[in-house]
This record gives C-alpha cells, sequence and structure tokens, in this order.
C-alpha cells in the first residue's frame, strides 16, 4: 500500500546491524516504524534486576543537542546507532532509555536535542561515552552504502560516455589483464572486464584515447578496492559492544580519508567526461542549452575541492564527525556530477532518436540563426550499434524516463527535463535507484563472457599485440642461437620423476608432480638443462651445441614476473671442458641482451669453486656446504642479517664463520679489478686449491670478455651462488637495471658432473637459460611507457571486392598469395567496412575492385598513408603493386636517412660533415 510505514526490528537474538539497514531507516520516505525485539528488553530487564537497586535514582536526566550541522538522515542514523549501542550495552543499560529512544525515532520529524530520563548513573556514563562514537558510526554506515552504490553506477554512467565519446575504449580496457603472477590489481582488473562486458559488440568505437578513459579502471578500480575495507571496517564497528575509547574514531576517519580523495577523482574525471561529450554536441550544434543547464546545474570542480579542504580542516582539528560529514556532502555532489554525465551521454546517444520517433514536437537541430535546420537524412539512417550490455542499460533508462520525455513539447525543454529525470534516477533515495543498481549487476554477471573459466595462479594468456611481441623476441633470440652454431632440440614436457629429483638441492620442493598413470612416476619438468643432460646421455653423445625454447613448470608463489608455467631459451655447449666455451656462452647472453634492446643490465658472475674455497676458508663443514650455498643464494632478496640469522638458528653454523662470510659476499666489482684485488700476495683465496683454481680460470675469462669489449657489463660478485646443485664451475645471471622490477633475467653455468650422473660417462658442459617471460614482462611496460602502437599482423595486402562475389575475390587474393605476399580479402558492399578493416589491422595497401573496375577489367591500388592510388589491369596489377611497395620502401629508408645526423666519423677517428655538392669517394681516397 502506498505511504505504508515499513519496519526496523532491533536487538534480535544472533541479529546484526548492516549499512544498509541503517541507510534504508535513515533516508526512508515516509520513516520506518522502529520496533525493539521483546528479547533484548528481557535481557534488558533481566540486567537491570540484578544491579543494586540503591543505586537507582528516578530524577536524573541525559540530554544531547544533534549537531546542527548534519542532514537530517546522518541525525536519524546516529540516533538509531545510540538505541542499538544501548540495546548492545546489556547490564549497564536500562531498558526504559532504549523505549525513549525508540518513541524518538518512530515520530516522523526528529527533535534537535535527544532528552531521555534514566534510573541509574551508569546509564548517564554509557549514553555519554557512546554518543560521539555512534554519530560517527552513523555516517560511516551512509557513506559505506553510498560509496559502493556510487561505485556501481559510476561503471555504467561511464561506459554510457565511452559511448557517446566514440572512445577506444577496448584498446585502454586491454592494459588491465591478470597477468597471472600475483602482481596484478585486482579490482582494475575487475573494472576493466566488466567494461569489457559492457560495450561488448559496440560499433562505436573510435580514436579518442584520453585520460578519462584510459583511467577508468584506474580510478574506479581503487573506488572499488577502498569499499571492500570500509565495508569491512564499518561493519565490525556497527556491532561492537560500546566502549569509552577514542581510537576507533581517528583509525575511521584515516581510512575515509582514502574515501574522500578517491570521490574527488571520481566527480573529475566523471565532470571531464561530461564536458567532452558537451563538446562534441556542440560541434554538431545539437542541444545548445544543454550547456547551459550543466553549467547552473552541475557540480564544479572547485565545489569538489572545496569539500576536500573541508574535510581536510575538520581532521586537523580533530573533529571528526565535521570532517565525515564533509565526505558525506562529496559523495553527494558526485552524485549530482554523475548524474549530469549520464544526462549528456543520454542525449549525445538517444536525444536525436526521441525527436524523430515523435517524443517531441519540434526538430532537434537549431541552425545559427534560431532556424529549425533540416536533419541530415543520409547520416540519421545509420543505426548506433552499441555495445550489448550498455543496449540493455539504454532500454532500462528510456523506459524509466519514458514519463518524462513524453510529456516535453518543445525541444528547448528536453535537456532540462532529462536533467531532472536523471537527478531523481539516480536519486539513492529514490526507490527505482534499486532497480537500476540491480539491472547493471545483472547485466555484468549474466553476460555470457562472464561464465568463462579463469585462468590457473601462475598462468596468462597471450593476446594477439603480445604474441607479436613475444614472436619477434624468439626470432631474435633463436638468430642469435643460429649464429653461434646452435642446432635445435625438443624433449618432452614431463619426464621420469627419477631424472629430476636430485638436481634442484632445495629448490626441487618446486617440481610438479603428475599422478600415477599406469605404474610410471612422472614430473613437469623444471628446466631445460636436465632433460637436455638427459638426452645427451642416453644417446651416447660427447659433442653437441644445441638451443631449445620451451615452457618449463615451477610450483612457486607468483609474483611480478615470476609464473608457474613460463618459456625458458636456453642455449648449451656439451663436450668442450676450456673457458673458451664459457666465455662464449656470456657473450651470447650479452648479444641476446643487447639485440631485444631491454635497457641497462648487469651479468653478476662468480665460480663455483671460489665459493666452495671461500667457505671452506670460512670454516663451513663440507656437509653443509650445499645448503649454505642455498642461503646465500638468497641475498638479492633478503638482507644479509635475515641470511645470517637462518645460518645460525637453522642450519647451525656459529657467529664467528657467518660473520666471516658476510665479510665476503659483500665483494663485488669489476671483473679484472676485484681479481686483482683477490690474488694479492697473501691472499688467503691463493692458499686455497679450489679457489686458486677458480681464479685462474676466471682470469683467462675476464681477458677473453675484456678482448671482445663486453667486460663492462660484468659484475664480479661473490655473493652470487645458484643454489642448483648441478653447478661446478663458472657461475652468472643477469639483472635488469631498469624501474620495472622482476628479479633475474638468465643465469647459466657450468655442469661438468650432471651428464654423467645418468650412469654414463662424464661429458663436460656449460649453457644460458634466458627467462623470457620476464624479458616479456620488461618489453611490455616499454610499450605502455612509449605508448607504442603494435600491428598484430603482418598482412599487406587487402583484396577488397565491393560486392558478394567471392569467386572473384579467391581469384584477386590467390595471385597475391602465389606471389607470396601476405594478403587478406573481403566481399562486402560497404566500402567503408573496407576501410575499416585495412584501419583496425593497420593493412597498408588495398586493392579495390568495385562495379567499375569489373567494367574495365582493372582494379585501383590505394595506399592511404602514402596516398599513392593507381589504377592498372587486373591481368598483371600484383606486379604493378609489387612494384609500387617497393617505390614505397626505398622512399621510406631515404626519409629515415634524410632524419639521421649527418655527421660521421672515419675509421681513424676524424669527424666529417656530408656536403651533397662534394663527392664522398674523394673523403675516403684522401
Amino acid at each position: 500500500m502506498a505511504g505504508e510505514r515499513r519496519i526496523l526490528t532491533l536487538g534480535g537474538k544472533g541479529s546484526s546491524l548492516s549499512s544498509a539497514s541503517v541507510f534504508e531507516f535513515a533516508i526512508a520516505s515516509p520513516p520506518m516504524l522502529l520496533k525493539i525485539d521483546p528479547s533484548a528488553l528481557a535481557r534488558l530487564a533481566s540486567a537491570s534486576s540484578g544491579q543494586n537497586v540503591q543505586s537507582a535514582s528516578p530524577s536524573l536526566k541525559f540530554q544531547q543537542s544533534v549537531p546542527d550541522f548534519l542532514t537530517p538522515e546522518e541525525a536519524r542514523a546516529a540516533v538509531l546507532l545510540l538505541l542499538y549501542k544501548v540495546l548492545l550495552g546489556g547490564s549497564s543499560a536500562s531498558s526504559s532509555a532504549a523505549s525513549q529512544l525508540s518513541d524518538i525515532l518512530n515520530n516522523e520529524t526528529l527533535t534537535s536535542t535527544i532528552d531521555l530520563d534514566v534510573t541509574r548513573q551508569d546509564d548517564i556514563y554509557l549514553l555519554n561515552s557512546c554518543w560521539p562514537g555512534v554519530a560517527l558510526h552513523g555516517i560511516c554506515a551512509l557513506l559505506d552504502q553510498t560509496a559502493s552504490s556510487l561505485a556501481t553506477v559510476a561503471d555504467a554512467v561511464a561506459a554510457l560516455s565511452c559511448e557517446a565519446l566514440k572512445a577506444d575504449a577496448s584498446t585502454a580496457f586491454n592494459f588491465f589483464t591478470d597477468s597471472g603472477d600475483g602482481s596484478s590489481d585486482k579490482d582494475r582488473v575487475a573494472v576493466a572486464n566488466d567494461f569489457k562486458v559492457l560495450l561488448n559488440g559496440s560499433k562505436l568505437r573510435g580514436n579518442l584515447q584520453c585520460d578519462q578513459v584510459y583511467n577508468i579502471p584506474i580510478i574506479h578500480g581503487r573506488l572499488r578496492s577502498l569499499c571492500k575495507s570500509i565495508h569491512s571496517s564499518t561493519r565490525v564497528e556497527l556491532n561492537s559492544i560500546p566502549s569509552a575509547g577514542g581510537g576507533a574514531s581517528e583509525d575511521l576517519t584515516a581510512l575515509f580519508s582514502s574515501l574522500a580523495f578517491a570521490l574527488q577523482n571520481l566527480g573529475e574525471s566523471s565532470w571531464i567526461r561530461a564536458k567532452l561529450c558537451l563538446e562534441n554536441l556542440a560541434k554538431d550544434n545539437l542541444f545548445p542549452s544543454l550547456a547551459e543547464s550543466f553549467s547552473a546545474g552541475c557540480p564544479h570542480l572547485d565545489s569538489l575541492k572545496a569539500s576536500i579542504m573541508s574535510f581536510v580542516s575538520s581532521k586537523m582539528e580533530k573533529n571528526y564527525l565535521r570532517s565525515l560529514h564533509e565526505v558525506y556532502n562529496l559523495s553527494e555532489a558526485v552524485r549530482k556530477i554523475l548524474s549530469w554525465e549520464a544526462t549528456i551521454s543520454f542525449m549525445s546517444l538517444e536525444g536525436s532518436e526521441l525527436m524523430e520517433n515523435g517524443k517531441v514536437g519540434t526538430q532537434v537541430k537549431e541552425g545559427v540563426d534560431g532556424v529549425s535546420a533540416k536533419p541530415d537524412k543520409k547520416k540519421d539512417k545509420k543505426k548506433k550499434v552499441m555495445g550489448k550490455g550498455t543496449t540493455v542499460l539504454m532500454q532500462f533508462i528510456k523506459d524509466r524516463l519514458q514519463s518524462v520525455t513524453s510529456k516535453v513539447a518543445d525541444s528547448s525543454a528536453l535537456p532540462e527535463k532529462v536533467a531532472q529525470g536523471f537527478l531523481s534516477f539516480l536519486d539513492l533515495k529514490d526507490p527505482d535507484f534499486e532497480h537500476l543498481l540491480q539491472k547493471v549487476k545483472d547485466v555484468v554477471d549474466s553476460n555470457e563472457s562472464r561464465r568463462l573459466p579463469k585462468l590457473p595462479k601462475g598462468t596468462r594468456d597471450f593476446a594477439k599485440e603480445q604474441m607479436a611481441v613475444r614472436e619477434r623476441a624468439f626470432s631474435i633470440i633463436g638468430n642469435v642461437f643460429k649464429r653461434h652454431g646452435a642446432m635445435a632440440l625438443d624433449t618432452p614436457v614431463f619426464e621420469m620423476r627419477e631424472t629430476l629429483t636430485g638436481k634442484y638441492g632445495e629448490d626441487s620442493k618446486l617440481i610438479y608432480d603428475l599422478a600415477d598413470q599406469g605404474g610410471e612416476l612422472c614430473s613437469l619438468r623444471y628446466d631445460l638443462t636436465v632433460p637436455f643432460a638427459r638426452y645427451v646421455a642416453m644417446n651416447g653423445l660427447t659433442s653437441f651445441r644445441r638451443y631449445q625454447m620451451a615452457k618449463v613448470y615451477r610450483r612457486d608463489n607468483p609474483s611480478k614476473g615470476r609464473y608457474r608455467e613460463f618459456y625458458q631459451c636456453d642455449f648449451d655447449i656439451a663436450g668442450d671442458e676450456t673457458i673458451a666455451a664459457d666465455f662464449e656462452v656470456v657473450k651470447i647472453l650479452t648479444e641476446l641482451l643487447d639485440e631485444l634492446n631491454i635497457g641497462d643490465y648487469e651479468i653478476k658472475l662468480n665460480h663455483r669453486k671460489l665459493l666452495d674455497g671461500m667457505l671452506d676458508i670460512c670454516g663451513v663443514p663440507s656437509h653443509k656446504v650445499r645448503t649454505i650455498c642455498s642461503s646465500i643464494d638468497k641475498l638479492d632478496k633478503q638482507s644479509f642479517d635475515q641470511i645470517q640469522k637462518e645460518m645460525i638458528e637453522e642450519k647451525g653454523l656459529d657467529a664467528e664463520t657467518v660473520e666471516k662470510i658476510g665479510s665476503f659476499v659483500k665483494l663485488r666489482g669489476h671483473p679484472l679489478k676485484l681479481l686483482l684485488e683477490l690474488k694479492k700476495e697473501g691472499s688467503e683465496f691463493l692458499k686455497n686449491d679450489a679457489s686458486n683454481q677458480a681464479l685462474k680460470d676466471l682470469e683467462k675469462l675476464f681477458q677473453a670478455l675484456d678482448n671482445s669489449k663486453c667486460v663492462d657489463k660484468v659484475v664480479f660478485d661473490l655473493s652470487l651462488a645458484r643454489g642448483l646443485d648441478y653447478y661446478t664451475g663458472v657461475i652468472f645471471e643477469a639483472v635488469f637495471k631498469g624501474a620495472t622490477q622482476v628479479g633475474s633475467i638468465a643465469a647459466g653455468g657450468r655442469y661438468d658432473n650432471l651428464i654423467g650422473m645418468f650412469g654414463t660417462k662424464r661429458v663436460a658442459a656449460v649453457g644460458v637459460s634466458l627467462g623470457i617471460e620476464r624479458v616479456f614482462t620488461i618489453m611490455e611496460q616499454q610499450q605502455k611507457d612509449e605508448k607504442q602502437a603494435l600491428r598484430a599482423s603482418e598482412t599487406q595486402v587487402l583484396v577488397s571486392v565491393l560486392g558478394d562475389d567471392i569467386g572473384l575475390a579467391a581469384k584477386l587474393v590467390s595471385m597475391c598469395w602465389d606471389a607470396k605476399l601476405k594478403a587478406e580479402f573481403l566481399a562486402n558492399k560497404r566500402l567503408t567496412k573496407h576501410f575499416d578493416r585495412a584501419k583496425e589491422f593497420g593493412i597498408p595497401w588495398m586493392v579495390i575492385v568495385g562495379e567499375r573496375e569489373i567494367k574495365d577489367k582493372t582494379v585501383k591500388l590505394q595506399n592511404k598513408a602514402t596516398n599513392v592510388e593507381k589504377v592498372v589491369p587486373t591481368s598483371n596489377f600484383v606486379d604493378e603493386l609489387m612494384e609500387l611497395m617497393k617505390d614505397a620502401s626505398s622512399r621510406s629508408k631515404l626519409a629515415n636517412y634524410d632524419k639521421e645526423p649527418k655527421t660521421n666519423s672515419d675509421p681513424n677517428g676524424k669527424k666529417w660533415q656530408i656536403d651533397e655538392a662534394v663527392d664522398i669517394k674523394t673523403h675516403f681516397n684522401s
């Protein structure tokens, strides 16, 4: 029944109070009736009867003024919380105070002063200690519900703006994907996924790229994250037993500080998108009165800043109630801005259609002189195809606003009426608002793409753009390996478990074991080195240069650049015991990292025998050497203090030994300089056989690296241990030194005994393994920073047949394929479809065939980027096309040459300036 008052019951056994209940009670119109559960009154009466009756005094009175700056809903929420805390107070509260508070709340008009008659001094103490906190918690509950509601509505409104602005939303949101390594912001990814659902199928995508679109996942994701934290904290405070402490108020206000700035960011981005939509309407001279209404009715960015300043000022003065009140005011301003963004987006997308369908009596478009302009019929015929999600939302909104739009008789009044409709429709107090929230959730949750299974933790998909990066990287890596005489090898993705066990030290726990299948115990390969050693041993090889690029699996904890499934790119030399092989492997690593062009890096290098000798000098027992090496290997992730504690408490070394180890592992520097230091007369390393031999090996290695001009990229680091058990000689690890922190990106070393462990004769080997996933992470970050656009397709030519003649398209595209051109074809009557296809995939050349070309037996060759257009006979169009492509390539190289600096150096180091009037040969001849 209309006007019927709903009921809220407090104090039931096992019940709790939620933010939603507080919000619903505070804003209800007509006000809700408040009832106290009989069981709660019975508990209070029982507690009161157990008190000392001599302490009762009927003349006591509690009085509390409600701050006049609070809104009516804030005041009602505060008094409701006071009653609830009285009910929770138990033994020190009275049923009389609870009943009086219930009567106050059941009055339709809340008084500005709370007057209660109480019977005990304890009641006064409880009420006085409760009031500051409950008033604060009441606003917290309102903000909890408001913020979560605005977060949901903001997504829907921003999606409509993306449609109205024809923004390149997919490019923006594709940056926010779950990397699978635990480093992605889950809320940002969730927002991006929701927008993909809402905009799926939209044909309104354009080229607009702006921060207000690109930052949607960042701003909305941050708000979602805060809503979760606020909801959790508020739920605890609402249902906690009252106490006199004030620390919770300060803590809550600190949490809501973040919400205040998140709301400000949300409001600012919404306001700017609305302004961009208005500018687009102004270009088409549509709804000129809408800009005036927006300026007059929408809160300006200055009002958001003023609310923030008031919040900060009140917080600094420790007036926490006032500060949260300012955040609540800020949320209301943001709601109005969202309403205006929705209004302008709606008018951009549907305003003209409302007019055309006869909803309004006059034309939408007005000429500059105030005379109605005739609509462009050709333009009007083009149907706007929105996303599947936004289409459903738009229809829902149109249905709700029908009562407003159907009564408008003059086009100039339409924007104002629609704005009023949205301000009411997006009012959290409006009953229809809950329907909108539910509709948005239904659209997002019911979409088919949301039902797709999620990726396992530690894995990732590679989209087309990422695959382009990966294939380019693999091509570079493969070419470097082949340059050094390597041959390809592939091995099974799983091995016998006995093949892998005992080869990785403490890391053996990271091996993925497979379930027993028919009596064989198998495991997924942990790396490519052990399978290579197994292959060499099985086939009796004594010499083999091999490379392999394949996936490996580790049951590790995912982090930035660290996955459970990832590619390794390995190069190994088997059958060469000389230091020459070690040199070549390190040189290959420098070539790989230079040609991948990832930026600054360093290669940390050490020798396993030097490490063994160092530990022997320090007094580490031989049976503890391997486990201490594993501890030292963690120094790139943990401080020495942490490693020191582990070696003493867990691995049983004495403090003096550990201190000596610490003095050695801190040594690092330029290879040739540090080597000289370690070889000084009297050095302890020269007295140890293992370390002395290692220094001799390293001297030859560093000299070779110096002669090849790559020693400066190497750092001699005595803390490098490489925890794998199979290393026997030189060990090294490459580390990226840029802003993207991914850990080591490549590693390797000598393993002379690994192949012999499989029961065959000993075959020495050395190799390097590049962790390509981490390199991808660096390259992808570089693309984001530089905003590079990558072509996922290598297509050179699009054969465009204007019609549905598939046979003709097949003939022409086959001629291109036969000439080894990378070509696609499309048969469609609409020319724009062909241009859109070429633009989307970056296809430079088009072979266009329409009715005229078919009649004349010609084709039109076109390259929009270079403004080349030529009509040629169909019979030899491929030859003509290849000639044009060749000319375009030559011009491109010449243009790039012209951009290069014209100063050069001759072999003698003399600088010279190119002069077109001088024969360059003369310079060299002289």
